[in-house]
This record gives structure tokens, sequence and C-alpha cells, in this order.
């Protein structure tokens, strides 16, 4: 079993800029997109969760860029878990162009994201849900 959770994805236009390689931000969204649909996929007790009053914060984000990328490039992006604390989890990224038969590392990037609880006006750190540290665990 691999120890990343695999999301797939389509480069498109929109998310080139006009030398036609993607924008820079665009890798930032499809780590929160890689994320969401972790949840929805391992985690969809913690779903409901945060329909409630549970809340991640991401408190620090980033990525290194090793080669580019342009519209209708196959992209693999590989989330794995690197640190999982009392009240904060911390992901890898790995970006992955498929090259016919082989593969390119094009980006590498991180994600740290708080646990929160309360009204939006008093939130505190909470203990990251049981239900959320049993998904991860697979992809330590």
């Amino acid at each position: 079993m691999e120890k990343y959770y695999e999301y797939r994805h389509t480069v498109g236009f929109e998310e080139t800029n006009m030398v036609g390689n993607v924008y820079y931000v665009n890798y930032l969204r499809w780590q929160g997109r890689c994320r969401e649909m972790f949840l929805k996929d391992r985690a969809p007790a913690v779903l409901d969760d945060l329909r409630n009053d549970l809340k991640l914060f991401t408190l620090k984000v980033d990525c290194e860029f090793f080669a580019e990328l342009a519209a209708f490039d196959e992209l693999l992006i590989r989330m794995r878990l690197t640190e999982l604390a009392q009240t904060q989890v911390q992901f890898g990224f790995d970006y992955v162009r498929r090259d016919g038969d082989g593969e390119t590392l094009v980006a590498r990037g991180s994600q740290r994201v708080a646990c929160m609880r309360g009204p939006n006006t008093r939130t505190v750190p909470a203990r990251v849900p049981e239900t959320l540290a049993k998904a991860l665990l697979p992809y330590a």
C-alpha cells in the first residue's frame, strides 16, 4: 500500500498565465483540494464535525518548484502525513506530472493545519479529532 493519498488533476487553461505555464497560486489551491478530497474519501465523519464547530485553520503553506506545468498536463498530487501533534497536523505534498509511462516530480510543498473549536469570535485550539488521526495514520 502506498503511503500517500493521491488526487488526480488535469491542468486547464484557466490555471495558466499569459506565458502558458501554471500560475503559482494554483499549487496552493491544489493542496487544499487534495486535503478536501481526502476528508471526503477517507474521513467523512470529520466533514460532519466541520459542519458543527470544528474548524481547520491553515497556519502555514509552502511550495518549492522544480519544473513547469502547462495546460492539459496530467498531475498527481500526493499527500502524506509528516507530523501529527495534539492540536495540529502537518501534511507534505508531492506534485507529479505523468509523462507517458513515467513520472516527473515538478514541485513539493507542505501545509500546517490547526484544529480549533468554538464560535468565530472565540475559537480555541482543540485536539485533532480521533477520526481524523485514525484516517491519517496509514499516510504517515
